[in-house]
């Protein structure tokens, strides 16, 4: 499975997902905006964002080239980690396979013309690299969204649908596959064919004669996805400060792919099968608020509740002899809040997650604290950095860690239309977003 496959694995996803609603993944969609300021957007979310981020910020104050219509189409985002390249390797180890078969079928024909060096250094090459494969991950986030905001002091008013998903591929190791390919090994370096034989005779083979491997790969996805409208208001308090209040009515899809294979038979895009995917929709809710207060309104304090209906879904489990288990997707109401200075030039903001999201597949645990700015020129450019750190983060975990992240973003506005991209780094991800639109 090289890169170019990874890609059409999660364009395959999108694709599926998309051909019956709008989906995304349990993590929450994020605008190119938020992506380059390190996730940020509770307290600083410009109206056709806000949708997504919090629906309060819909009605709050903003750039006077922005306050009035808001428009986001498309925004796209990706992360991608894989530290070992776990994709990569499957091909790597198939093609072994295919030589050891050759191999074994020449010592099956003539065992007097079979090579039993050749046949020991390629078990133990096979050997070693499904050993090397065992728990190796791979973890890639892909969202969408579009979105459309008329703001209001008395009603604000937005529609948004986003589509987000995430999909990890590990690598497992049978210790029985260790064992058999180490008795070959051994059988094979004494230079006696018989003895090979013996082994191989008492191994499992499939109705074409091969050796049958029980080593595995898997795909577990995870996807959500919403489409609704928001509404907003502000109210002018006595003491000259304002604060507003949002609601997010949606329909919720969410979706779970699990397919295991052994790895001499593993094709990614096998993992859509009706088989190996369940799904359920409904309603939910998402609601906000946001506060503006200090002598010129510079601060903006906000707090986001997302999914107030939680909701759950167990995954399929069509492969229980390769050790497939029925996995529980949950989406849980998820809290955040936020603070931000602004002025006319910059924004400052940080914000937190009162709550934790749990993995549901070969992933970190996240509940992020984040940092974010934004500098503007004279509203035609914006430059804007970021950072966040998991605070759930847990080396027990079963995947890829997500620790720290880094962000940073550019802004473009010409005649209206509006060009974002953003670009993040961790030890562990990279990743890119980019969002075309526009506001005044």
């Amino acid at each position: 499975m090289t890169g170019h496959r990874l890609t059409k694995l999660s364009v395959a996803i999108g694709l599926s997902i998309a051909t019956s609603s709008v989906l995304a993944s349990p993590q929450s969609f994020m605008s190119a905006r938020s992506f380059a300021m390190g996730g940020t957007g509770v307290a600083v979310a410009v109206p056709a964002d806000a949708p997504a981020e919090n629906p309060a910020m819909m009605a709050a104050d903003h750039h006077s080239w922005n306050d009035d219509f808001g428009l986001t189409l498309p925004s796209v985002n990706v992360r991608a980690a894989d530290e070992e390249e776990t994709v990569n390797q499957v091909d790597d180890i198939q093609d072994v396979i295919d030589e050891f078969d050759q191999l074994v079928s020449q010592l099956e024909i003539d065992p007097t013309q079979a090579n039993a060096d050749s046949l020991a250094l390629t078990a133990g090459d096979l050997r070693d690299r499904l050993v090397d494969f065992d728990r190796d991950t791979m973890r890639a986030n892909a969202g969408l969204g579009l979105a459309l905001a008329v703001p209001g002091k008395s009603l604000s008013v937005g529609v948004f649908t986003n589509a987000n998903l995430t999909a990890t591929v590990r690598g497992e190791l049978s210790d029985d596959d260790q064992a058999l390919l180490d008795s070959i090994v051994t059988a094979a370096e004494t230079g006696n064919v018989t003895n090979v034989e013996n082994v191989i005779n008492n191994a499992a083979v499939d109705q074409d004669g091969n050796i049958i491997f029980n080593s595995r790969g898997r795909i577990l996805a995870s996807a959500v996805g919403e489409v609704g409208v928001s509404f907003a208001r502000q109210f002018d308090l006595s003491n000259g400060n304002s604060f507003q209040l949002g609601v997010s009515p949606k329909y919720v899809e969410l979706r779970t792919f699990q397919y295991t294979e052994s790895v001499s038979g593993f094709e990614d895009d096998e993992f859509d099968g009706d088989q190996y995917q369940t799904d359920k929709s409904g309603f939910n809710l998402d609601i906000g608020a946001a506060y503006s207060f200090g002598d010129e309104k510079q601060w903006n304090a906000g707090i986001v509740v997302k999914n107030l209906i939680p909701m759950e879904l167990d995954s399929a489990a069509s492969r229980p002899e390769l050790g497939e288990e029925v996995r529980t997707l949950e989406l849980n109401p998820m809290a955040t809040v936020g603070i931000a200075h602004k002025s006319e030039y910059h924004v400052v903001t940080a914000e937190i997650d009162l709550t934790k999201k749990e993995a549901f597949g070969f992933e970190d645990d996240t509940q992020w604290v984040a940092l974010g700015a934004e500098f503007d020129a004279f509203r035609y450019a914006q430059l804007r950095v970021g950072a966040r750190h998991n605070l759930a983060s847990n080396e027990d975990n079963d995947g890829i860690e997500e620790k720290t992240q880094f962000t940073a973003g550019l802004g473009l506005n010409i005649v209206g239309v509006r060009l974002d991209i953003g670009a993040l780094y961790s030890d562990a991800d990279v990743g890119a977003a980019l969002e075309l639109g526009t506001a005044f």
